[in-house]
């Protein structure tokens, strides 16, 4: 009998077992916490992404399931220098291991260079891409080239009248000198 793996409730360990890959292609709406992310509505960005299961063999020699996934999106975020959108491409591709447990992937994550999750019969992919990409967004966005000159400084004229309107105070302190009987 065969079954389909359904991404938001995927059996990791037959997924890996039977070395299938599934693939998607998603509206960026989809995905709500990404979608808060962004500068400016993306009505025709998608997310496609595709996840592949294997088997391999740890030091001690029992099999465990792997992952390895791919995907990836274009979003608009706010430029850090010009303040205006820029379109960011967001591209994933890491490898994770399954353990059995909570307690173990944990034990198991601190020690190893890949991430180790929990594997589980219905593990939402959909929820480990959107981790995925939300962790992709840079820290400080930007265009390489901005669209428009940045402008480093800001001139008020009303703030340098009302500065020169205003007394100095060092002005009323030399004039009272000044009046000062010799």
């Amino acid at each position: 009998m065969s079954r389909e793996f359904t991404p938001g409730r995927l059996d990791v360990r037959r997924l890996a077992e039977t070395a299938a890959t599934l693939s998607g292609e998603e509206p960026l709406q989809a995905y709500a916490r990404l979608s808060v992310e962004l500068a400016t509505p993306a009505d025709d960005a998608r997310v496609r992404w595709e996840a592949s299961g294997a088997c391999r063999e740890d030091p001690a020699g029992h099999v465990v399931p792997w992952l390895h996934l791919t995907a990836g999106v274009t979003v608009p975020l706010v430029c850090q220098r010009c303040l205006a959108p820029v379109d960011v491409p967001l591209r994933v591709d890491r490898w994770f291991r399954f353990a059995a447990d909570e307690d173990t992937a944990a034990a198991e994550d601190e020690e190893s260079e890949e991430d180790v999750l929990v594997a589980s019969r219905d593990f939402d992919l959909h929820a480990l891409i959107e981790d995925e990409l939300l962790m992709e967004i840079p820290v400080t966005p930007r265009h390489d080239r901005c669209p428009d000159p940045v402008q480093l400084s800001a001139v008020d004229p009303d703030f340098d009248a009302a500065e020169a309107a205003r007394p100095n105070p060092f002005a009323a302190l030399e004039k009272l000198r000044s009046n000062k009987p010799k």
